[in-house]
């Protein structure tokens, strides 16, 4: 038996709705982490540190959203989404107040990656959510409206983090992440209904539901779609976790206009995902997905041969700005074509493929900051070689033909 709110999933008033809620839920994770790279110099100014050093906080807190979307994804198909996700957010604020109060950079990270296991709760359940009420089409266009309202996260984060940290220090950075995350808490405990009903959520145990998840990455379908979309978001974070160095540091931008430049990217992803929305009832969501990785490939080719000596800001920005808008084209259509086979599983699927794309964002972000070299090509190479293989992944896949189930 359906959920009773499946049926609203037709109303326009109620996908609007849902798709702000979910958008919102989706981009805590992100915001959590763009808010607090202009103060990457200052908060290694403050705990005695390098900016090389902080960029691995970055990487713990990429761990805990890998772990935490494990973790949720099962408990979200056995007890629902709502009681899941409100956990997730009460954990998130206890912990940003942890952040906040941190006085070395291992309490820091430490910190953080708790944060981050709340915020995975957002991440993975948003997703499960949108498979509970759509099919694989529908879902593609509903995941890059959610883009819309992520896309807001990178605009923004930097910009509130580069006029708050320098005036008020980084720690209130953190105290206002406390506050978004009470807001949210309060958002869906008053206007998000549960999606999967009583009947339908699952009975399996600890070792059924291992099994399960052995079924899911034995799917290869959902194996190629869930490596092209970490992949691609490897490329992101090593652009999230390399830029504040590179931009800052290298090409003297102050770290007031370094929201700008950020949130300009974050302008292109999203013009982008809503071209996919255009794209996907014409030539359908492999070709649009292709599409978007071989573009990503190109420009980020061209980071790499523009960042040695003598790099130029005004070759390199716009290069990564195609290379970043890119995403808006294949996040959504990987995510989906990945998610398409399950049903009541939606949870666990979308645990694996967070957990699979969110552990390539972390090993990103670890292979930029352990490359440092003062230059802009660490970040160029892991942005070059992630995209690489996103493209690998999706070329032997079959618009039509390769079997979507286990």
């Amino acid at each position: 038996m359906a959920s009773p709110s499946i049926g609203l999933a037709t109303s326009p008033s109620f996908r609007r709705r849902l798709t702000l809620i979910l958008g919102i839920l989706a981009a805590v994770g992100p915001f959590s982490i763009d808010m607090y790279l202009p103060a990457f110099p200052l908060l290694a100014q403050s705990l005695g540190t390098s900016v090389a050093a902080v960029q691995l906080t970055l990487a713990t807190y990429l761990a805990g959203l890998a772990v935490g979307q494990i973790v949720y994804g099962p408990l979200a198909d056995r007890l629902g989404r709502r009681l899941p996700l409100l956990v997730g957010l009460a954990v998130y604020i206890v912990a940003s107040f942890a952040c906040a109060a941190a006085t070395s950079l291992e309490v820091l990270a430490a910190a953080r990656f708790v944060q981050a296991l709340g915020a995975s709760a957002g991440m993975v359940i948003s997703r499960a959510v949108v498979r509970d009420h759509f099919d694989e089409r529908e879902s593609a266009g509903i995941y890059s409206s959610l883009m819309l309202v992520m896309g807001a996260a990178p605009i923004l984060a930097p910009l509130i983090g580069g006029q708050l940290a320098p005036f008020a220090g980084w720690r209130s950075l953190f105290f206002a992440l406390a506050a978004i995350g009470a807001a949210m808490f309060a958002m869906v405990y008053a206007a998000l209904p549960e999606s999967l009903s009583a009947e339908a959520r699952s009975r399996s145990g600890a070792l059924q539901t291992v099994r399960a998840m052995g079924g899911i990455v034995r799917n290869v379908r959902f194996l190629r779609f869930t490596l092209a979309g970490g992949a691609i978001q490897a490329a992101m974070f090593a652009y999230i976790s390399g830029s504040p160095f590179v931009f800052i540091e290298i090409f003297g931008v102050d770290p007031k206009h370094y929201g700008l430049l950020f949130g300009a990217n974050a302008v292109g992803l999203i013009a982008a995902s809503q071209l996919n929305r255009w794209l996907i009832p014409r030539i359908g969501t492999l070709r649009a997905l292709r599409g978007g990785i071989v573009v990503a490939t190109g420009a980020f080719a061209g980071v790499f041969a523009a960042s040695g000596p003598g790099a130029s800001l005004a070759v390199v920005a716009p290069l990564i700005f195609v290379g970043i808008a890119s995403v808006g084209l294949v996040l959504p259509n990987a995510t989906a074509s990945a998610m398409a086979p399950f049903g009541k599983d939606a949870g666990l699927a979308s645990a694996v493929l967070g957990t699979l794309q969110t552990a390539c964002g972390a090993l990103a972000a670890v292979a930029v900051s352990l490359l440092s070299n003062g230059t802009a090509g660490p970040m160029a190479i892991v942005m070059l070689a992630s995209a690489g293989v996103a493209l690998a992944a999706v070329l032997p896949v079959a618009a039509s033909r390769e079997p979507v189930t286990a």
